[in-house]
C-alpha cells in the first residue's frame, strides 16, 4: 500500500461569507466541498483560509503537506508576500500544487509561471465542453474523451502562461472560445497543475468528472521520493582525477 497523501485545501473563503448566491451552493465553503470528497477517497485532508493567522499556511502546515490545492479570486492582493515565498519554496522542494479556476491570477501561480497569467473572460452561464487531449495521462484516468459542464464562467485565449509541459485538457465554450484548461508543469522538485473549472456561483465542485480530475491531480502531483538534490561547491570528485 502506498504512502498516505497529505492534502491541504486553501480557499479565500470570502465569497461564501458575503454572497448569498455562493453560500447557497457552498454553505461551508468550496474548500469544505473539495476536502470532503478527497477524504471519502482515503486522503488525509486539512483546510486553510485567507483570514486565518498566516493564511493557515504556517511552515509546520506546509512541511506536512504533500499537495496544496489553491482557490482564490477577489483578494489575491491580500495574500502576504512572505507566505507566497514560503509556498514557492515548498513547491521547489517537492510539494505539489493544484491551482483552480480564478487562482490563475494568484501571486503564487504568477510567481511560478513568470508571466501575467491573464486571459479573456465573461459570465453568461455558458456550456463548457472539456476535451481530453492527452488520454494516457494519469490526470485523465477514468474520463471519457470529453465531459461537459452545463453552466459556467467563460475563459478564452490568449491565456498568458508558459507552454505547459503537458496539456491534458482543452475547453470549448458555447460562445465559441477555446481555452487550455488542464496544464501540467514541473518547478524544481515539485509538480504544478492548473485546472480551469470551478466558478463560485455554480456547483462545479460537486460534479463527478471535476472531482475525479482533482483526485487524479492530487495523486499525480504528490511527491514520489528520490535522491536529495545537492547544489553548490562539491569539492570531492566521485572518481580519481589526475
Amino acid at each position: 500500500m502506498g504512502k498516505e497523501i497529505r492534502v491541504t485545501v486553501w480557499n479565500e473563503y470570502r465569497h461564501e461569507k458575503t454572497d448569498p448566491a455562493v453560500s447557497s451552493v457552498y454553505p461551508e465553503g468550496m474548500h469544505a466541498a473539495i476536502a470532503a470528497y478527497l477524504r471519502s477517497n482515503g486522503l488525509k485532508v486539512g483546510t486553510a483560509t485567507l483570514d486565518e493567522p498566516e493564511h493557515g499556511l504556517t511552515q509546520e502546515v506546509l512541511d506536512h503537506t504533500d499537495v496544496l490545492i489553491w482557490w482564490g479570486h477577489m483578494a489575491h492582493g491580500e495574500v502576504q508576500d512572505d507566505i507566497v515565498d514560503r509556498v514557492h519554496q515548498r513547491v521547489l522542494d517537492g510539494m505539489g500544487l493544484i491551482v483552480l479556476h480564478s487562482g490563475h491570477f494568484s501571486k503564487i501561480f504568477k510567481k511560478l509561471m513568470g508571466t501575467t497569467c491573464n486571459l479573456k473572460w465573461r459570465e453568461m452561464g455558458e456550456k463548457e465542453r472539456v476535451w481530453v487531449v492527452e488520454p494516457g495521462h494519469p490526470i485523465a484516468a477514468g474520463l471519457g474523451e470529453y465531459f461537459e459542464i452545463p453552466s459556467t464562467e467563460t475563459y478564452g485565449e490568449r491565456f498568458d502562461i508558459p507552454a505547459p509541459d503537458t496539456l491534458v485538457f482543452v475547453s470549448w465554450f458555447e460562445g465559441g472560445e477555446v481555452f487550455r484548461s488542464g496544464c501540467c508543469y514541473h518547478r524544481g522538485a515539485g509538480k504544478v497543475f492548473y485546472f480551469r473549472p470551478g466558478h463560485e456561483t455554480f456547483p462545479i465542485f460537486y460534479q463527478p468528472e471535476i472531482q475525479q480530475v482533482i483526485l487524479n491531480a492530487v495523486r499525480w502531483a504528490a511527491p514520489v521520493g528520490g535522491p536529495t538534490v545537492q547544489f553548490g561547491h562539491f569539492p570531492e570528485p566521485l572518481e580519481s582525477v589526475g
